[in-house]
């Protein structure tokens, strides 16, 4: 049952556990909540007795009474405060640890899942999920289920009591239950609609603050936010609808439990009639019938709520069953080495991205990857950090499958600077930092000199201890980019991925960078691609990768003085463009 429960409301195992222990809590204190009714049955039928067929005592046990409601008191006082704590405390603690699991989930994906993946719809399945599961697990589902067993008990005790009055009680009740059971598949498929809306809103949203440069640089707001509005009137539309489709359907279920009354009143008082039963117990079941069908109701509100819950739910287990990558946390290399073999790989079914590429990156040489966009470069340079895991083939480093190392550890021995820098909003040393979290401040100057920033840092208001803002949107690019660089100088890991390091900066910036970014490789295993042929003049191979496989390679001056050579006609196309000299730097 515990694994049941884990898979069908995407539970950890204590989650579970505590899941049962609340529903039984519940469970007893809806039970005990019927001791009132009890109690007024009791006393009523001693009192009626003693006062139509009198004992000869002249007066019924008041302190019996007393004891009995002061004892009912306490026990559902006592189950009260048990069924809080073991109801809402552990939901809590649950979330937070269901928040916790995402993340270290989030943490073992690969790297490059997140660039497939919306921030937006990220954030809602960590925060807004949670707390919808929070919110209904607090207040609905155990009371759910324990509403169907204390129920259950109650009606096997009405039918013990008398079959005929409870029957004319109760048939109502799964009368009603199938009309909402028989809609479920149509609510999900309604509450499916409303939660892609929500999301459509949430991801334009996001969007629009992520690119309200572009938008004003282009006039565009006029468009972006009639495109908002439309997408904003279709969540209105689709949640009105929604709420109209469960509305119905649960007061309609209502509306029938009411029919219960009139059947027990007709019924009652033919039995009346017929002296089957006496007055007291046709006036106890209608008092019950006055009663009872709130928490059926209730019973039926939860499970409509249960049902826009599953959309959720499925959406957390979706996450949790995503294979995520795992390998050996020791790792000791004799060499830093990256051999490709046959390697073969696509994003999806059917859109191969690389095709049987061979090649080796030794260490202490730069390794260059050039060749048109969209050729496999950036991927291949993502494979090597196992930010994913290839189709066929193999990478190894130092002669070991990296497929059967941790990434974490893997990624211990890359320094990595891409084109795209994410800096986070604290100060500059700090951003600097995140390449060494325990680096002094004199390591860090050392680093920023070498990647050339201490210059433009030192005029900033703060220095160093300015903050930078959210992605460094009070930096320019090349600034970004260099501070991305003394990130990895700072570093100092043996295996070196340089993606478009340098293609924010200026010539002048960019001739001053390479200094820094010579100390970085030295003697290390470097993985560099470029756009920019000056940008790989150095390098001791070139490997040209063009629709996903290797058309060419070996040393620069080799290939440049190669006949119909791929990569010589790529440097005679950027010479000519910028008016340079084909000699000048290859």
């Amino acid at each position: 049952m515990i694994n049941f429960l884990k898979r069908r409301f995407a539970l950890s195992t204590k989650g579970a556990q505590n899941f049962v222990k609340a529903v039984f809590l519940t469970t007893a204190l809806n039970l005990a909540l019927m001791l009132p009714a009890v109690f007024i049955f009791l006393f009523l039928d001693d009192y009626l007795r003693e006062l139509l067929a009198p004992t000869g005592n002249g007066h019924i046990s008041i302190w019996y009474y007393m004891t009995i409601g002061i004892l009912f008191i306490v026990i559902t006082w006592l189950l009260a405060r048990s069924q809080y704590h073991g109801t809402f405390t552990p939901v809590y603690e649950e979330s937070a640890n269901r928040r916790i699991s995402l993340a270290e989930k989030l943490r073992k994906l690969p790297l490059a899942f997140f660039g497939e993946k919306d921030l937006s719809d990220l954030t809602s399945t960590i925060m807004t999920d949670n707390t919808e599961l929070e919110h209904t697990f607090a207040h609905a589902v155990p009371q759910l289920f324990a509403s169907i067993i204390s129920l259950s008990f109650i009606a096997a005790g009405m039918f013990h009591f008398n079959w005929q009055l409870s029957l004319a009680l109760f048939w109502v009740v799964p009368v009603a239950a199938i009309v909402i059971l028989a809609s479920k598949q149509w609510q999900r498929k309604n509450n499916k609609i409303i939660y892609d809306a929500k999301r459509d809103v949430s991801e334009r949203i996001q969007e629009g603050l992520e690119t309200i440069q572009e938008i004003k640089s282009y006039g565009n707001e006029e468009l972006y936010l009639a495109d908002l509005d439309s997408k904003l009137n279709s969540y209105e539309k689709e949640l009105i609808r929604g709420e109209l489709l469960s509305g119905a359907l649960v007061n309609s279920a209502h509306s029938l439990l009411k029919l219960g009354i009139a059947s027990v009143i007709i019924v009652g008082a033919h039995l009346l009639a017929t002296e089957a039963i006496d007055l007291f117990t046709y006036f106890m079941f209608l008092i019950v019938a006055s009663r009872i069908y709130d928490p059926i109701g209730d019973v039926f509100n939860n499970l409509a709520a249960l049902f826009y819950l599953d959309i959720r739910i499925n959406r957390m287990n979706e996450m949790t069953l995503l294979p995520a990558q795992s390998g050996e946390t020791e790792f000791n290399p004799p060499n830093f080495d990256i051999v490709f073999d046959k390697v073969g790989f696509a994003y999806e079914s059917g859109k191969q991205v690389l095709k049987n590429v061979s090649f080796t990156a030794k260490q202490g040489e730069i390794t260059a990857l050039v060749g048109p966009s969209g050729g496999g470069k950036s991927t291949s340079a993502q494979l090597a950090a196992r930010f994913w895991d290839v189709d066929s083939g193999a990478i190894t480093l130092g002669g070991q499958d990296i497929k059967t190392i941790d990434p974490e550890t893997l990624l211990q021995y890359f320094s990595v600077v891409f084109q795209n820098v994410a800096l986070f909003n604290t100060t500059v040393m700090e951003n600097i930092r995140v390449g060494k979290r325990n680096a002094t401040d004199e390591e860090v100057l050392r680093v920023a000199k070498l990647a050339q920033c201490d210059e433009f840092i030192r005029n900033m208001p703060k220095g160093y201890q300015t903050l930078v803002g959210e992605n460094g949107e009070r930096l320019s690019g090349g600034e970004r980019q260099r501070i991305s660089i003394a990130r990895a100088l700072l570093k100092d890991a043996p295996v070196v991925l340089l993606d478009e390091a340098t293609a924010s900066l200026d010539v002048e910036n960019e001739s001053k960078v390479q200094a820094g970014i010579s100390e970085l490789i030295r003697n290390k295993t470097v993985l560099i691609i470029a756009h920019r042929m000056r940008t790989v003049a150095n390098a001791h191979k070139i490997v040209v990768l063009e629709n996903g496989t290797i058309v060419e390679s070996g040393e620069p001056k080799d290939l440049r003085n190669k006949q119909e050579s791929v990569f010589a006609s790529m440097v005679d196309r950027q010479m000519t463009t910028t008016n340079a000299s084909p000699a000048s730097n290859i």
